[in-house]
């Protein structure tokens, strides 16, 4: 049957769904942003609180604003913002629809609809997942990058931006004039220090049109802190075949693992949701959570997903089944980003890879190499460079590192072992790819892209070891590099 608010009651028994009176939800949140992670996420924590009667003020309306958002709209608008989640673990698969959204803005130039509604005095968060490499972060310097032709496009038009960043901008300036006051901005994304990054492109951005309102926004709206953490597989046949064997046809559902993690910095200067109820951690200290987060779990995801494309292997779990990919996995985080990372509440570093382990083997999510591998040049330098300078720093081995950012290069080639071709997987791809092709004879040109690497080139223990893997890998083959490694 057709998701929707009128099939509800009869959905298949085994479906969890709603049990509050969606029409009586007003909202509080306006999320932009609305791809498979915030649904099975940040949607599904506010789904929870509604389901125990809590909540029923902080109703999500949807956003985007670049043009594909058009289509999930549609989509979504056309099954009342309901999303089927899927819940796959080796034991078995369970089923939920959650319906914490219940509209989604039109898609437009300009922006105006997205402005008025976050504008209005009920909304008291703005909350963002536009990826890591989203932010308009300056690759050299981490700054702000004022240079970028959208943020030039929006200083010079702050009434109808182009960028999310502009149209919240925006929006705060009618409720500064209006005496509604603040509202907090929230990032969802996978970024060390996410309030901070969000918090310096909301305010940087601007002072470049009115610095007396940026002023404004620094001293009165909150931008939390924030580590999240849930495996959410991009949505393909597979997974519209496994909601149609519910007897649902939901044309986006999300699939996702059995593990859910949300650490929040308690900063919201209009109020939140009570999300601690239903398992999120409100803590001061976010920082130690995140590092652990991106260190071993991110870092963990591009140790094993440019090495899986490039020998052919699709899924990371089909990484983890793979005795080289593994062994490398496993060797890399135990010697290499596990010691700079210290325990938190719940788990020591060493509990962690192990659960990671566990979680990247699970056969039951189709979690592609190729979705992972994307966007590199933001992955890279977020996830495992960091665990770099703090080898060289410490004195602690840096070759696997290395290796994989030789990986990484071999990848960039678009050519896996077997011939095939590698699709264009990263904002920048045809400059990387220019630079990897280089590196066949030169491997020092693919480190002398300091927008990357900084100065890292200049690192001998770095750069020897990452020169010797490359050229391996392109004369011997992956598979001979690997056997080299784990020697």
């Amino acid at each position: 049957m057709n998701l929707s608010n009128a099939t509800l009651a009869a959905l298949p028994a085994e479906v969890k769904r709603p049990e509050y009176d969606r029409a009586a939800l007003t909202p509080g949140i306006v999320h932009i942003g609305l791809g498979n992670f915030h649904r099975a996420h940040q949607s599904w924590y506010l789904h929870r609180l509604m389901q125990a009667g809590l909540a029923q003020d902080w109703a999500i309306i949807g956003a985007g604003v670049r043009p594909y958002d058009a289509a999930m709209r549609d989509k979504l608008l056309a099954q009342d913002c309901l999303t089927t989640l899927i819940e796959l673990d080796p034991s078995g698969r369970s089923a939920e629809v959650v319906g914490s959204m219940i509209d989604y803005l039109p898609i437009e130039e300009g922006n105006g609809a997205l402005i008025q509604r976050m504008a209005g005095p009920d909304i008291r968060i703005v909350a963002l997942t536009v990826t890591e490499g989203g932010y308009y972060i300056d690759p050299a310097t981490k700054g702000f990058d004022a240079a970028h032709p959208d943020i030039l496009h929006d200083a010079a038009n702050p009434a109808t931006p182009r960028t999310a960043f502009g149209a919240i901008i925006a929006a705060l300036r009618l409720r500064r004039d209006a005496g509604t006051g603040p509202f907090t901005c929230q990032c969802c994304d996978n970024l060390q220090g996410n309030g901070d990054v969000l918090k310096q492109t909301v305010v940087s951005l601007a002072r470049l049109s009115d610095p007396a309102l940026a002023d404004w926004i620094a001293a009165n709206c909150t931008f939390p802190n924030s580590m999240v953490d849930c495996i959410v597989p991009a949505t393909g046949p597979k997974e519209l075949a496994l909601v149609r064997d519910l007897g649902i046809e939901d044309h986006c559902p999300v699939t996702h693992e059995n593990f859910r993690h949300w650490v929040i910095e308690d900063d919201f200067c209009a109020g939140r949701p009570d999300w601690d109820r239903v398992g999120a951690i409100f803590t001061p200290d976010v920082h130690a959570f995140e590092i652990m987060k991106i260190r071993i779990l991110n870092g963990g995801h591009q140790v094993i997903s440019d090495v899986g494309e490039v020998l052919g292997i699709e899924t990371i779990s089909g990484c983890m089944e793979a005795p080289r990919v593994r062994a490398l996995f496993h060797k890399v985080e135990t010697q290499e980003i596990m010691p700079h990372v210290h325990a938190v509440p719940g788990y020591t570093p060493e509990e962690y890879v192990r659960l990671i382990e566990r979680r990247f083997a699970n056969p039951a999510i189709v979690d592609t190499t190729r979705r992972v591998a994307f966007d590199g040049s933001s992955r890279h330098p977020g996830f495992v460079l960091p665990s770099v300078r703090d080898g060289l720093a410490a004195g602690t081995p840096v070759e696997g590192l290395a290796f994989v950012s030789a990986c990484w290069a071999r990848y960039c080639t678009g050519v896996r072992e077997d011939g095939s071709t590698v699709e264009p997987n990263d904002p920048f791809w045809a400059d990387l790819t220019t630079v990897a092709e280089k590196a066949k004879a030169e491997p020092m040109a693919w480190l002398h892209q300091r927008q990357i690497y900084g100065d890292l080139a200049e690192e001998p223990r770095f750069a020897e070891p990452f020169a010797k893997w490359l050229t391996i890998m392109h004369h011997d083959g992956m598979d001979a590099a690997l056997d080299a490694y784990l020697e």
